[in-house]
């Protein structure tokens, strides 16, 4: 496998921005300019480069070459505060030969509900092809990579399991090391990696949602964890993939970074983002996690609860990023979470209170609450009235080993 370091590269930076910053001649105007209703605020970690923004690391490995970028409205490189350009229209400037783009879950814009099935199209303003990897297919096929050389893939990550990106990214690498294409993982700050958390993944309940044994949390980059897909052999057969990794600057694990442009359309702000892992295990039950409203995965409720400490109450309607939410138009009783202090570790509290003051608890459960949970494991302990204090020490063994596995792909400490 071909390899390319980039560890002595840091004291490039000066030169890396200033090259960034003229590659990237387009304003907040930019044709492919990022899906947002107001300009994005740039985290307060400023001296965090993403890959995407040292053009001058990966320009010249796509000098004449046919390039497919996967890509949605994150992928963005920034001039300042408030300017910033689309990766793809930077490249199309450089006189990049952008042949395809792909598109993950929530589409090219970013603007689909969570499963909702993407099509193929054309992009109106380049005419570029955008194939859907949430559609038809999953994995791009040979005949969609014929011609290419190269293929780019930059996506904002939440660093939570069942967050289909990584799924995403999985298929591309595989797709690549079948046929001999090499692939460059521009990385970006995970929001979620400044802790390890959740059940792990058990292979026998592997989906979209699940595919690798890790657990719900990991904290890694999209970066780091290429690097471990790579290394532990989890594409098919064993194969391993021509893989470049175009490293973030001045970023470790411990930093906290705000996402300058919501990741999906259900993920507004960096509570949700936050609270996610600890939440999105209730779309396996018959709770609302606020779709539907202006709070999405910072409340949570249902109909059905039965206690009178459920006071905060909201009515799930048809909105942006929920074209049918769960309970729509019924008034849910819950508990609002959008003050919630920054969480370390995954809050199992709600979900053993929910589950507890359900009435009918026959119907709690879905069957996607495996998927996400990734094992049988958390439902029977929920059922059994296991406290979370053992739930949390029920994962510790698998944890402890998952991270002896993690440390060999790290580029960040």
């Amino acid at each position: 496998m071909v390899s390319y370091s980039f560890k002595n590269t840091y004291f490039l930076l000066v030169f890396s921005l200033f090259f960034s910053l003229i590659s990237c001649k387009q304003s907040n105007t930019s044709k492919l300019q990022a899906s947002t209703s107001t300009k994005p605020k740039i985290a307060s970690t400023l001296d965090i480069t993403p890959g995407a923004q040292q053009t001058n690391l990966y320009v010249n490995l796509l000098d004449k070459k046919n390039v497919a970028v996967v890509a949605n409205q994150t992928s963005v490189i920034y001039k300042n505060k408030n300017n910033y350009t689309h990766l793809i229209d930077s490249l199309l400037t450089l006189k990049i030969n952008v042949k395809t783009v792909f598109s993950p879950e929530h589409g090219f814009r970013g603007k689909a509900d969570a499963g909702e099935v993407i099509t193929d199209g054309i992009d109106s303003q380049t005419g570029l092809p955008i194939i859907s990897l949430y559609g038809k297919n999953r994995k791009p096929s040979k005949e969609q990579l014929e011609g290419i050389d190269i293929v780019i893939f930059d996506i904002q990550d939440v660093g939570v399991r069942f967050y289909t990106y990584i799924s995403t990214l999985h298929y591309v690498m595989e797709a690549c090391a079948e046929l001999g294409i090499p692939i460059i993982v521009l990385d970006r700050p995970n929001p979620n990696g400044h802790y390890i958390d959740g059940p792990m993944q058990e292979m026998e309940y592997k989906s979209f949602v699940g595919m690798h044994p890790i657990p719900t949390v990991y904290g890694m980059t999209i970066g780091e964890y290429a690097q471990m897909i790579n290394g532990e052999k989890w594409l098919e057969k064993g194969i391993k993939c021509n893989l470049t990794v175009v490293p973030i600057k001045n970023y470790n694990h411990s930093k906290q970074y705000s996402l300058p442009i919501k990741p999906s359309p259900n993920l507004p702000n960096d509570v949700s983002i936050n609270l996610y892992p600890s939440l999105c295990i209730f779309e396996g039950t018959n709770v609302s996690i606020g779709r539907g409203t202006e709070k999405q995965f910072q409340i949570y409720g249902s109909p059905f609860f039965k206690n009178k400490d459920f006071t905060y109450c909201f009515t799930p309607q048809p909105n942006f990023g929920a074209k049918h939410p769960k309970h729509e138009n019924v008034e849910c009783c819950g508990v609002d979470l959008s003050k919630t202090k920054r969480l370390r570790k995954m809050d199992m509290s709600f979900l053993i209170k929910s589950y507890q003051s359900t009435p009918d608890k026959s119907k709690f459960f879905n069957k996607f609450f495996t998927k996400l949970a990734g094992t049988k494991k958390l439902q029977q302990q929920l059922e059994n009235g296991v406290s979370e204090k053992e739930i949390y020490a029920s994962w510790q063994p698998e944890i402890q080993e998952f991270k002896k596995v993690r440390e060999k792909y790290l580029l960040y400490k």
